[in-house]
Formats: C-alpha cells, structure tokens, sequence
C-alpha cells in the first residue's frame, strides 16, 4: 500500500506553498526522514522527509506548482532496503552498448540510482526521459548525462531564448515565492509607513582592540568568535530601553509598546535575505547571542531557517559591510518602526583633541517611521548607540 507524502502544517497563517525543488526522482529509493523536496513559502524553505523507506512511486507536483498544506504532493511504495542501492553497478563498456540499443525508456517503477537522481533532478529530467542501462532496468549516472545531452533540456521552470549570432540571450526565471514576499513588503512598507532615515559615524577602535584582547579566550571558553554583532545588539537593546517608541509598533490607530527586544537580525540565505529573531534579546549574553547568529548562518545558506523563528521581532539590525556597502538606507520590515544598519569598517582621517588621526569608522543608518518616532528620539536613539560601541565598558557598568 502506497503511502502519502503531503504539505505540512507550516505556520498559523500560511495555507499555500510553492515546490521549490525534488531532492529525488520517481522510482529513486529513499531512506526514512531523508529529505524529499524542498517546500518554499513566503517567508522561508524547508525541506519535507520521507515519512518511510521505499521509493518514490509518484511526483504529483513539479517544481515551481503550488501546493495547499495538506495536499498529496508525492507517493511512496514502501519496501526493503534493495542490497544495491547505494551504488550503481559496474558493466563493461561493451555490455553497456549492446544493452543501451535494446533498452526502452524508463517507467515510473525502474530504479534510479543516486548519482543519476542528482542530475536529473538538476536537469529536469524524469525517468520516463531516461533510456536505462543498468541491470534490472536501473537508471545509471551516465544514462542521465546521456539523456541531458541528447534532450538539451534546461532546469525545469527555466525558460531560454537561443542565442542570437553576438551571443546576447535572455532567461526568464519564476520569482521565488519568498522574493515575492520581500517586494511586497518592501512596496508596502514604502506606501504606508513615513519613512526617513538618519546617520551618524561610529569609531570602532574600542570594539576591535577588546576583541583583539580576548578573542583566544572567547573561541576558548564558548567555542565561536567574538564578532561585532553581539556589540550592537547589546547596545540597541540599551537604546530601545532608553527610547521605547523605537521598539513599538502601530496597530490600529493605537501604539502598541514592548517591554521585551526581539531583535532580527539580516542574514543571507540560499533563496534571498531572512531575518530570524533573537528572542528576548536583553537577555542574552554575548556568548549567547553570538552562538545565536553563528546559527542562524549556518542554517539560513542551507534553507533550514523555520517559519516560526521569522516571526514577531520588534525591531531589526542589518549588516550591509559584510557585501562591502559603505552606506545605504535600510528599510523598515512592518509592522517594525524602526531599523539600524550597519557598515563596513574603514580606515579615514578623522578630527580627535584637534589632531587628524586615522581611526576605523563605519556609518550607521537608522530608517524609522515618523508617524510614531520623532526625529529627535530618532537622533538620539543612534547617538547613544555610538557612544556605547565607542565606549563598550557602558554595557557592562548599565550607564
């Protein structure tokens, strides 16, 4: 009896996703909780595994489709482990040839070795695209190359015009449901929210010589790096104490305020920029937070960031001197009012006790919503982040 592999519950208000891409083929055998597909929303990816070994009999939906949550997007003929699934079995060239000129396409039930799985899921390719060489009608590695070859077939959901004589093409690729997502909010967040931005300069100087002092006994000690990061999340969790209109939010015609500082913070990931949250931030120590976003990293490049861990921050902290921006606007993610970002650290004369020295500065940005913060709890919110990563001892004393 076949067993169904369907959308799962992913978050309380989300009821559609998109297929983002088959990890397996049809006739592959799967082991149980081996990631099958990967499912994309609009906020995050993740991946569904197998709910039991055996093989994928059916492919329902095809990448790129729409799914509800609940609905059967593939099946699965549960079975034994076959002794050679692992590995596709050695012929002779010559034996190849003479099998490959009598062989018949494959059928949905023929075995599709893993070699060959990956490049017909990177091709497009389903078994019944295949011609199988292998014994017992067993789709090879090299089958699949042939048939890519043979079919010039790009990745499915890719749409290429040939080539002009100059070389000059175009390809349209389907907008990623999370990139979707990212413009829409980022239009709304321009047509209802009054948005301005201010700046200010940071000497990072102290912050780098107390990391330089004890960088070997942090790695020692919490096993990550000292980064930058958990500075200023320190010091925007001061700062949010002190100004609270930065950390609150409309709703309704009422302003709503936290007394706790779930901080997102901007990382990029496999399908586009997520922003996961540091739950009650002001709680953390820098360990914590740093172990944290080391994490978030991590998980984020491989699409294993959750749903629920993208939900509800109260304000949000974005790095763009990780890509080399020396200055930018950042944008207010609704319904946040406010958002800091940071720069790349650069080496400038600047005026000190009336010398020019060099010092390692870099420019901050805050875009917040004039509708509930003004410009001047605004000025001072980033102000008073300078004067603590300039001064990081302030974190420590609470001054």
């Amino acid at each position: 009896m076949s067993v169904q592999i369907t959308v799962p519950t992913v978050g309380e208000s989300i009821s559609e996703v998109f297929i983002g891409q088959w990890h397996v083929a049809e006739g592959q055998w799967v082991e149980i909780d081996q990631d099958v597909v990967a499912l994309e929303t609009d906020k995050a990816t993740f991946d569904v595994p197998a709910p039991q070994s055996g093989f994928i009999t059916k492919i329902l939906k095809g990448d790129g489709e729409e799914a509800s949550v609940g609905e059967v997007i593939a099946e699965l003929d549960p079975a034994e482990k076959p002794a050679d699934a692992d590995s596709p079995a050695e012929q002779a060239p010559a034996e190849q040839t003479a099998v490959a000129t009598s062989a018949e396409p494959a059928s949905a039930a023929s075995t599709v070795m893993p070699a060959a799985a990956r490049v017909m899921a990177e091709q497009g390719l389903g078994p019944q695209d295949v011609t199988p060489t292998g014994p017992g009608g067993r789709i090879l590695k090299e089958d699949a190359l042939r048939a890519s070859q043979q079919s010039g077939q790009s990745q499915q959901g890719r749409l290429q015009q040939p080539a002009a004589e100059n070389g000059r093409m175009e390809e349209a690729v389907p907008m990623s449901r999370i990139r979707q997502r990212i413009a829409e909010r980022l239009v709304d967040a321009q047509q209802t929210a009054a948005l301005l931005t201010t700046f200010n300069e940071i000497d990072m100087s102290a912050v780098k010589e107390a990391r330089a002092k004890y960088r070997d006994a942090f790695i020692a000690k919490y096993d990550v790096k000292l980064g930058f990061m958990s500075f200023f999340v320190k010091a925007t969790v001061a700062a949010l104490n002190e100004y609270p209109q930065v950390n609150a939010e409309i709703r309704d015609k009422q302003i709503v305020y936290h007394n706790y500082f779930d901080i997102g913070i901007a990382v990029g990931g496999g399908k586009g920029l997520v922003v996961p949250v540091l739950r009650n931030a002001e709680r953390l120590s820098f360990a914590e937070i740093e172990l944290a976003i080391n994490d978030f990293g991590r998980r984020a490049a491989e699409n294993k960031i959750g749903v629920e861990e993208l939900q509800g921050g109260t304000f949000t902290i974005t790095n763009g001197g990780v890509y080399g921006s020396l200055l930018s606007t950042p944008i207010v993610n609704p319904p946040q009012s406010g958002v800091l970002g940071m720069h790349g650290i650069i080496d400038r004369p600047v005026a000190v006790n009336g010398e020019v020295v060099i010092r390692p500065m870099m420019y901050v940005a805050l875009t917040y919503d004039h509708r509930i913060i003004d410009g001047r709890e605004a000025v001072s919110f980033l102000k008073r982040i300078k004067e603590t990563i300039e001064d990081p001892a302030r974190l420590i004393l609470e001054v």
